[in-house]
Order: structure tokens, then sequence, then C-alpha cells
């Protein structure tokens, strides 16, 4: 069987025993989880003693996982077992380091591949590690500010109507597309803040490739516009969505926690949930200003073009 092994650390503005308290507690899980917020209608079952805790859900699969051991604010070790999609075994760990008011979370897991997946390692262990770091994102709010500022609402399937678009196209590093994108924006905004008649609808990105093994990403941040102007600038791309129907998952929160918006769309995708239409590249839109709202506020609806 491959061996996969994981590990993401976070560092947490919290005091140890906080973030000990939430990590050996799995009604507090279910708050923070970077799975369970993907599938709200999984079945959840907590143990009276809150120390192990099953799950069943179509896009999460179903499995069991209960504490192991405890050393009081320095670790935790947990077992963790999959039913669904397939039979497996992990070993799940979570260190803790404390330095006054912050406490370094390490979230550690050791498992296996069936042997028929071996050529799938370096993309599941990309895979698990997105959603590890997912995970901590969201325990950090959790631990920080007693809630997680991401939300989701499913709005199904609608039609889009298409847009001609001015924006820049980016290739860079997973690390760096927070910063790559701000400073995109920039630009653009500047672009349009000369033409604001021409503009036509909300801010968006369409995001062309990801590659979590190769941590890269491929994407075009834009504006749409009524007609694309003869003199864009320098380093500025044109394009258009064509009209097609879309099914749009909306997400209320911190940008930081999208992943959360992106990661439930592709599990619906592979639980054949909707079929998508190839040659339209998946996007999304936002829906208010960052400037002047709130970042729980914040409204960001993701599409996938779909048959």
């Amino acid at each position: 069987m491959p061996k996969m092994q994981i590990e993401r650390s976070i560092v947490i503005d919290a005091p140890v025993d906080k973030v000990y308290n939430i990590l050996n507690d799995f009604n507090q899980w279910i708050v923070w989880s970077p799975w369970l917020i993907m599938s709200p209608k999984a079945k959840v079952t907590v143990s009276e003693d809150a120390k192990s805790y099953e799950w069943d859900g179509e896009r999460v699969g179903s499995g069991s996982m209960k504490i192991l051991s405890e050393d009081v604010n320095k670790s935790i070790d947990y077992d963790l077992v999959f039913l669904k999609p397939w039979k497996s075994q992990a070993n799940v760990r979570f260190i803790l380091e404390h330095e006054e008011d912050t406490t370094k979370v390490t979230w550690t897991m050791d498992s296996g591949l069936p042997f028929f997946m071996f050529f799938m390692k370096k993309m599941m262990e990309a895979f698990v590690g997105a959603d590890y770091e997912r995970g901590l994102d969201m325990l950090k709010a959790y631990a920080e500010n007693d809630e997680v500022s991401s939300k989701l609402d499913w709005k199904g399937t609608s039609s889009f109507n298409g847009c001609k678009y001015v924006g820049i196209h980016t290739q860079c590093s997973l690390d760096d597309v927070g910063e790559r994108m701000k400073n995109d924006f920039g630009k653009i905004w500047e672009f349009a803040g000369k033409d604001e008649e021409n503009l036509d609808g909300d801010a968006l990105t369409i995001y062309h490739k990801w590659d979590l093994v190769k941590n890269k990403i491929s994407y075009t941040s834009a504006v749409p516009v009524k007609e694309v102007p003869t003199d864009i600038p320098s380093g500025f791309t044109k394009g258009e969505i064509p009209a097609t129907e879309v099914y749009t998952l909306e997400h209320t929160g911190r940008y930081q926690h999208l992943g959360n918006a992106w990661s439930t769309l592709y599990a619906m995708n592979r639980a054949k949930e909707f079929k998508t239409k190839k040659g339209i590249h998946p996007f999304e839109r936002y829906l208010n200003n960052p400037e002047d709202t709130p970042e729980k506020e914040l409204i960001t609806q993701v599409h996938f073009a779909v048959k």
C-alpha cells in the first residue's frame, strides 16, 4: 500500500489551552471541519464524551475518528478510519507549541492508498494537504474570533447571460495568489475608473488551471464591459464568457475561506451532482466591494458551466 504523509502548520493568536480544548472536543470540530462544511446534510454522530465521532455523507464519504491519547496542551493522537469512498486507516496527530498567547499548531497524517491508486499518491497528498490548510485557517478563525466567517448557500442552476471582459492574466504559485490578485485588481480598477460608464457587471476571476501538485495556478481577473476598448493597456487581455447554464454556490465571508466553495463544487462534480460543460472555465464574481464591506459580509458567487 503506497504510504501517504501530510503535514501542515499555522500560528494561532490564542492561548494553547483554548486551542487544545477545541481539538479534543468533536462537537467543536463540526464548526471548523474543512470537510463537513461541504456537506451540511451529512449525518454526524458525536459520542457523549465528545472523544469520537462518525460521519456519513454523499460528498464526504463515511468513516469514524476517535482520540487515542492526549498530552494536555501538547499533543493529541487520533485513529481515523475511512469506509467510503474506499476503506483505509490513518494516524492523525496535532502538536501544539505555545509562546505567551500564541499557539503553533501542526497537523499530521500518516496513511496509505489502495495499491491500485499508487499513481495518485502525489495528487492525493496535494488534495488532502489543501484540505488541511483550509481546516487550519478555519481553526485559526474559530479560536481567535469564536466563529468562522465562511457560509455557503447552494443557489443551484440558472442562466448566465455571458459577458465581454478586460483584465489581467496571471500565472503564479498558489502561495502568492492572494497578493498577486490584489495587485492585479489595483491595476484593473485604475483602468476601469477612466470609463465607468462602460462597465457591465460585477468584477470576476476566471480560473483556467489549478495544479496543486506543482503549487501553480493560472487565472484572469477582469471587469465585464459593454464594449472592449481599442486601447487597452499593455499587459492587459480581453475575452468573453459565452452565455451558458451555470451551477452557482454563494460564499459569504472572508476571501481567505473561498476554498470552501471551490472544494465543495469539485466534490459535487465528482459525486455527479452536476455535469460540467467543457470549454468554459469556472469563474467567481464579487458581489460587493471589499473596501467598504466587512470581511464576514463579503459575497462571492462561484459558477461552474453545466450541461
